[in-house]
């Protein structure tokens, strides 16, 4: 479990590499998975409802709000830090609510393939994919 930001991206990144580098059995038999947690908490009055991306947000206030951004109110958590032990448990430790990513070797592989060449010692690559996605970049500022 990470947080829900692209620095919570990051990080599984680097936590499947290391699993899939060191511990592959452990994918290879179907034990790895990814809790995910949500990004916003959308609240007006006593109705709620969690968005786990921006598009499920905006659903959230169109339903909630009727598609008006300043009628409710939108927390987005910075982390899972913000979120209090109820609300942590609710939606992303519940067994009965939680969503959970099982990691297959190709998502493994592919998370080791992009650390790798992110991280490895040849600069072209890293500045050939840089360049080529930086027009997709979500600035989490």
């Amino acid at each position: 479990m990470t947080d829900a930001d692209v620095d919570g991206s990051h990080i599984a990144t680097l936590i499947l590499t290391f699993i899939y580098r060191y511990m592959k059995e452990l994918v290879e038999q179907g034990y790895v998975y990814i809790a995910q947690p949500p990004l916003y908490l959308v609240k007006k009055g006593k109705e709620q409802a969690y968005a786990w991306n921006e598009e499920q947000r905006k659903l959230q206030v169109e339903k909630i709000g009727g598609g008006k951004d300043d009628s409710v109110n939108v927390q987005r958590y910075k982390g899972l830090g913000e979120m209090n032990s109820e609300q942590l448990w609710e939606t992303t430790m519940n067994p009965g609510t939680r969503t959970l990513k099982q990691i297959t070797i190709e998502s493994a592989a592919e998370a080791d393939r992009i650390f790798s060449m992110l991280m490895g010692d040849e600069v072209a690559p890293r500045r050939d994919f840089i360049e080529s996605h930086a027009r997709y970049a979500k600035l989490d500022i």
